[in-house]
């Protein structure tokens, strides 16, 4: 008996579908896992989507479980909760997180899912892997007590830096952005918010987030002498001007980058990827960052969905994908 499966490829640079394919036989260390929802990363997801990847980059850009190469054919994605049907009994019956594409059900190592706390709903969970990167930038920026701190670009990823970031005590977080609308969210995870014309300046750290040249050349302009912007967009094959002249060096300023697909030197040898995943999803008890998620579609509309959220026509954050269990998996 095979059992098989159903998963969003990417076809070619802005033309997704749904395939079917065929999944292995789980070993004794391995989980058969039934996806409840994912999430789709609207930043690097819709970038890969319309095959902005540079080829210098096709190693480095990889997706955990990825199958293909990029520009595509390629599976590609990390933000999916399912909920383990087959596995060790420490598991069975677990919602668990896992890095691994849109796909209906699929088998892993145990080693590869993070169960979900008691605490957090599967549909917040897929929130995990931009979460993580929230924790990781943290780590890399080491606030100190009473730090002034914008975080420049209210997408998935700086809306949740900006929601961690507000944990540390006595520190003002300013959320920034260019749409006025983004507000809302940062009312709801706590946080201040202003256009980028209005933002208070004279700030200790900025982490940009934006993936503009323009945010990133505000973010310089809000700093303190002797601040640092910590960089988190990633440009693709965008290549970015930075004014490093005028009052840069007199001032002292510092642009460092954070990336997650390491752990931050600031904890990489007491904590690994499994310790900084399972802090993503405690983080996630929060109901706050339900905020992060503004729209939803059903696993079998993603090549419809895919476009609108590459072109902007569907804007918002985070969109979740929903599963039904009929579409789950079938045996021949």
């Amino acid at each position: 008996m095979t059992r098989t499966a159903r998963a969003f490829w990417l076809r070619s640079p802005g033309r997704g579908e749904i395939r079917e394919v065929a999944l292995p036989d789980p070993g004794p260390e391995d989980v058969v896992v039934r996806t409840l929802c994912s999430g789709v990363s609207r930043g690097t997801e819709t970038l890969v989507f319309r095959g902005g990847v540079p080829l210098s980059q096709h190693t480095a850009m990889r997706a955990p479980f990825q199958d293909g190469e990029f520009p595509g054919p390629v599976k590609y994605g990390y933000l999916n909760v399912g909920l383990v049907e087959e596995g060790p009994a420490s598991l069975l019956g677990r919602t668990v997180f896992c890095l691994y594409p849109h796909q209906t059900r699929y088998v892993v190592p145990a080693s590869a899912v993070t169960p979900v706390p008691e605490g957090v709903p599967a549909p917040r969970a897929v929130l995990a892997g931009t979460v993580e990167t929230a924790v990781n930038a943290a780590w890399d920026a080491a606030p100190l007590l009473g730090d002034r701190i914008a975080v420049v670009g209210a997408g998935m990823v700086g809306a949740s830096v900006a929601a961690v970031l507000a944990r540390f005590p006595a520190v003002r977080v300013q959320l920034v952005d260019a749409e006025p609308a983004r507000a809302e969210v940062a009312r709801a995870l706590g946080v201040d918010f202003a256009l980028p014309e209005e933002a208070a300046g004279d700030l200790d750290l900025v982490v940009h987030a934006s993936a503009t040249e323009q945010g990133l050349a505000r973010s310089l302009e809000l700093l303190a002498p002797e601040g640092t912007v910590l960089e988190l967009s990633w440009y693709g094959d965008r290549r970015i001007s930075l004014p490093l002249g005028e009052a840069f060096h007199s001032r002292r300023l510092t642009v460092r980058a954070s990336q997650v697909g390491t752990v931050s030197p600031a904890r990489g040898t007491r904590r690994g990827y499994g310790d900084r995943m399972a802090l993503a999803l405690e983080l996630l008890a929060d109901p706050a960052f339900d905020a992060l998620v503004t729209g939803e579609c059903g696993f079998e509309e993603l090549p419809q969905v895919l476009p609108g959220l590459a072109s902007g026509e569907i804007p918002g954050l985070c969109h979740r994908v929903r599963y039904d269990a009929e579409s789950a998996v079938s045996s021949v």
